[in-house]
């Protein structure tokens, strides 16, 4: 999938900031017409560095035409091995999409951002586990599914997956691999919206009332799950997540990750009276990354920290540059500045002073960013 992040998740912090290291590929593997599995070999110095958390995902960063293109894909392998392995479905006018399903060969090397995200699983914490996917929202439950079940004899996992027609299921043969190898722990069902079953409840789409159905049968107890993982277009995210909800599970239990907002991304917003006047007289901004202090002048209200760091030369981890991946977090250490959009950081980051470098703007003439700060 290629994700840009929203999740209720907060627990998993990463102890050290994001950082981009050359992988070779090791491996592509044709999963339909038009989406590919594509693997890195992780050597053995930088084991520690792309340990994960099931659910997590990978920036993959490349010149393309020219241009400095980044994009995040879930990691799709379980835990244990010494690759990493995302999907990556090709969609219309998709840039890095397109240059990684027709350009990429088996032995080429790719800029590779160590794993983020907060769309996680714990093995051990999840016995009953309901995973609720559409298209290519697939990738990190693969991830999920195997690791849960590989790392817990005691799990059980129920997958529903959303697809128009069979052909475009992706991983569909790992995903009959792994039934046939959990027979007793690992239930799957398919829904398709272009395609016909024999059985009426599996032919559709999942919004509510799908979800509804599927309880009503006793194809899914989302209430006995101890976590329901949901992860695809923003609209189906939300009518399941609030069909859940009204179902009477716990919010706690419900976690889950959108390819973009459900309404679409806003705007951003006009700078306020403090960002201009900030502005006008030129924002002093230091930033903390990695131990080491950089500073820069801010002269344009319009600019993200984000935007004027990288006009001066200056790289900051960042990937979605949306406000929802959260790869750009972190803390006002001195001085102000008011976000444009954020669909990532809880409410308790804001409280302690945590914002997102590819939306704030400054609104006070001194202004330090700490990256360092977790």
């Amino acid at each position: 999938m290629n994700p840009l992040i929203i999740s209720n998740v907060s627990e998993v912090e990463k102890n050290m900031a994001p950082k981009f290291h050359d992988l070779t590929i090791s491996k592509i593997e044709e999963l339909t017409d038009d989406a590919k599995a594509i693997s890195f070999q992780i050597p053995a110095e930088l084991k520690n560095d792309y340990a994960f958390t099931p659910g997590q995902y990978l920036t993959l960063r490349a010149d393309v035409n020219g241009n400095d293109v980044r994009r995040s894909y879930s990691i799709s392998s379980p835990l244990g091995g010494s690759e990493l392995t995302v999907g990556i479905r090709r969609v219309d006018d998709g840039v890095f999409s397109s240059f990684a399903t027709s350009d990429l060969e088996v032995g080429q090397t790719l800029q590779v951002m160590t794993p983020e995200g907060r769309f996680t699983a714990g093995v051990g914490q999840n016995k009953e586990a309901l995973l609720i996917a559409a298209g290519s929202g697939i990738t990190p439950m693969m991830s999920i599914a195997q690791s849960l079940l590989e790392g817990d004899d005691e799990a059980n996992v129920t997958l529903v997956y959303g697809n128009r027609e069979t052909k475009s299921i992706m991983f569909r043969e790992k995903l009959e691999f792994l039934k046939d190898r959990f027979l007793e722990r690992l239930t799957i069902i398919h829904i398709l919206s272009r395609e016909d079953q024999d059985i009426p409840i599996l032919n559709g789409r999942i919004d509510g009332d799908k979800v509804k159905a599927l309880i009503n049968t006793g194809a899914i107890d989302p209430a006995s799950a101890d976590g329901i993982f949901i992860c695809g277009p923003g609209e189906m995210i939300e009518v399941v997540r609030a069909t859940c909800e009204e179902m009477g599970v716990e919010k706690s239990k419900i976690h889950f990750e959108l390819f973009t907002p459900a309404d679409g991304q806003e705007p951003r917003k006009a700078p306020t009276k403090e960002m201009l006047e900030a502005a006008e007289q030129g924002v002093s901004v230091e930033i903390i990354l990695d131990g080491s202090k950089r500073s820069f002048k801010l002269t344009d209200a319009n600019e993200t920290v984000l935007e004027a760091a990288n006009k001066h030369g200056l790289e900051l981890p960042f990937s979605c540059k949306g406000g929802m991946c959260c790869t750009c977090r972190c803390k006002v250490a001195k001085g102000s500045a008011e976000m444009a959009v954020n669909y990532s950081l809880e409410p308790w980051e804001i409280e302690a002073g945590f914002t997102l470098a590819c939306q704030a703007r400054p609104t006070s003439d001194n202004l330090t960013l700490d990256f360092d700060e977790l």
